[in-house]
């Protein structure tokens, strides 16, 4: 992939550009077998990868510059903006979107946060986009309300140029520090949630939940687990840290009972949601800690898949999942250091099947789906 802001040195986020994608694969495969060395595997699955640019279905933006000449992009460590408008992770529907928001910005009047004085209102654009059907989600991240009135005024013409605009929100993040978003989320459209479908299976995508940011790769893995958790002996699952429910969504079949749990109220809607439109009526989601709500228990299903953030299930639900032994635990890590260490404190289970999902090309980061069976 060639990239103008990389090649004249000023973004370094694509570490690995210059390698071939084979090559990356290469290195990315060879990091897996060396976290796993001493862990007998039964089957290395092939990787799978998708686009090598233009894949990605958001962008996070900082704002900076002025209100009269915004820039969207990043803020480098010493404080310089960066516009990444022109980013080659992004498709080229987003062109128009980035082309349209900066004269908006001024018409709207939405100053630029200053991270050094403090001072301004509007801190990050975060855009999202379905692969279903185009349509887009658009945030703008403010310091405060003082501005909403003004933006709700100012939309009409933005959603004019924009029609592809379904999900228009504002949300408020006080706080000087580098969070993303804040709890409080205004709406400015009907519409609440982006609909989205990955292998059939129908989704949604709401502000505060999270969503996997190369759809053809996520759609490949949720469509592994399906063909992975189907080849088992399952009629009870559970699917911890679940997000919007895409691997049950895609696991569960109408005589499955299976149980999602996931933090995020805004995603557990979203997982509702679609199993009512799927009509699969053995499936509770709920919002609780997929930690806490699982050594509360005092029996456990046949199967239980877990995809935790990046720190990893950690020791507790390790220990608890070794005692009550469920006969497969399906493990989604986007950190294989702290998968590998946690399937180390799983010492009841063998490897049965490995596979690397090439989420981020040009990054030393991937995705590894491993399905864990008991020891006999």
């Amino acid at each position: 992939m060639q990239c103008a802001l990389y090649d004249a040195g000023r973004c370094r986020s694509c570490q690995w550009i210059e390698q071939p994608v084979s090559q990356q694969l290469s290195a990315k495969m060879h990091d897996l077998h060396g976290l796993l060395a001493g862990m007998p595997v039964g089957e290395w699955c092939a990787p799978s990868c998708g686009p090598e640019q233009g894949f990605r279905n958001k962008a996070k933006m900082v704002v900076s510059g002025s209100v009269e000449k915004p820039l969207l992009g990043m803020l480098h460590r010493d404080g310089t903006p960066e516009d990444l408008t022109r980013c080659p992770l992004y498709p080229a529907s987003f062109e128009p979107v980035f082309a349209a928001l900066k004269p908006f910005i001024a018409r709207a009047g939405l100053t630029p946060y200053n991270v050094a004085r403090k001072r301004g209102e509007l801190k990050y654009l975060l855009l999202t986009e379905s692969q279903l059907d185009g349509g887009m989600m658009l945030r703008f991240v403010l310091r405060s309300e003082n501005k909403l009135e003004q933006l709700r005024a100012a939309l009409p013409w933005l959603q004019a140029q924009l029609p592809q605009l379904k999900v228009i929100t504002a949300n408020i993040q006080p706080v000087h520090m580098a969070i993303m978003e804040g709890e409080q989320e205004v709406f400015f459209t009907d519409a609440q949630a982006l609909a989205e479908n990955f292998n059939g299976v129908p989704l949604w995508i709401r502000p505060q939940s999270f969503f996997q940011t190369n759809p053809t790769v996520a759609a490949s893995l949720y469509a592994t687990a399906r063909e992975w958790v189907r080849g088992l002996p399952v009629k009870h699952m559970w699917d911890l840290f679940c997000g919007v429910g895409g691997f049950g969504l895609h696991c569960a079949t109408p005589e499955m009972q299976l149980t999602g749990i996931e933090i995020s109220p805004e995603a557990i809607a979203c997982a509702t949601q679609s199993a009512a439109e799927l009509g699969l009526t053995n499936l509770r989601f709920q919002a609780l800690d997929s930690t806490r709500f699982a050594t509360g228990q005092a029996s456990v299903p046949e199967l239980v898949l877990v995809n935790p953030p990046r720190r990893g299930i950690g020791k507790e639900l390790c220990d608890y999942l070794s005692q009550m032994a469920p006969q497969f635990i399906i493990y989604s890590s986007c950190n294989a250091q702290t998968m590998a260490k946690d399937i180390a404190n799983l010492p009841g289970y063998q490897i049965a099947r490995v596979q690397l999902f090439d989420m981020f090309p040009h990054t030393a980061h991937y995705e590894v789906l491993t399905l864990l069976v008991r020891k006999v």
